[in-house]
């Protein structure tokens, strides 16, 4: 169980440097065929994505939704065939004001792929 609980953590870890990197091909060949993206922005309280053309699709979209963000890293923890990952984008405007926006992800794994993200995300605006 050990095994399977460490590969899931570096599945996990591994999903988040590629979303930080914009890599659509590493997102998708961590997924299963069957996954279901439900996304943090969209129509309330966020749109899904079901199967893999589909999830591309959304993955796509919110990659370039948050393009114009820093990526922060943050944790990631596995508990069975659920991982929990926090992530945030830093967005600067010209006027120098700074958005941060945190969030989290309730992944669902299927042997050692995703086969389910389901994101959440806030947003605190601070003046500098």
């Amino acid at each position: 169980m050990q095994d399977i609980v460490a590969e899931r953590e570096r599945v996990l870890l591994r999903f988040g440097e590629a979303w930080g990197n914009r890599d659509l091909e590493t997102l998708m060949s961590l997924v299963t065929d069957d996954c279901v993206y439900s996304a943090s922005v969209g129509p309330e309280p966020g749109q899904t994505f079901v199967g893999r053309d589909s999830v591309r699709v959304g993955f796509a979209a919110l990659l370039a939704y948050d393009a114009s963000g820093e990526p922060r890293e943050g944790r990631v923890l596995i508990l069975g065939d659920i991982g929990l990952a926090e992530w945030a984008y830093e967005y600067r405007d010209p006027s120098g004001r700074t958005t941060l926006v945190r969030g989290c992800d309730i992944i669902e794994f299927s042997g050692t792929r995703i086969r389910r993200k389901d994101a959440f995300r806030k947003c605190l605006t601070e003046t500098s």
